[in-house]
């Protein structure tokens, strides 16, 4: 159990590390990475939901065990993103850069399947 707390502490904070700042950099974002955002919406909506995630991350780490089945869509989370991101990448949509994104979400991605495994209820 003290593998999932730590990936899941080092998940959670990582993660507000990286998001808290996107709620001030919408315009930079579009400035850096043309064209502009077009659908705020979209965009804070994506940041909102990444950072309940975080949360949900945090909570996990706080009791792996009693939280072992939100380890699934966690998982799912990061697949998803990274996903998402190698598609665009390869369709010429997404910056190489973007992809160290997609490489830390695996990874978390990877190591939250290893602490699902690990985290196995007693028999």
């Amino acid at each position: 159990m003290r593998f999932a707390k730590i990936v899941f502490w080092c998940a959670a904070i990582w993660g507000f590390v990286a998001i808290i700042p996107l709620y001030f950099l919408f315009g930079f974002i579009g400035r850096q990475s043309p064209p502009l955002i077009t659908h705020p919406d979209f965009y804070y909506g994506f940041v909102g939901v990444a950072l309940a995630w975080q949360v949900a991350f945090a909570i996990i780490a706080t009791d792996p065990l009693r939280f072992r089945l939100l380890m699934i869509p966690s998982v799912l989370e990061k697949l998803t993103y990274t996903t998402a991101l190698v598609v665009l990448h390869l369709q010429g949509r997404a910056a190489a850069n973007q992809l160290i994104f997609a490489g830390t979400d695996m990874l978390l991605g990877v190591l939250f399947v290893v602490a699902f495994f690990k985290t196995k209820p007693a028999a």
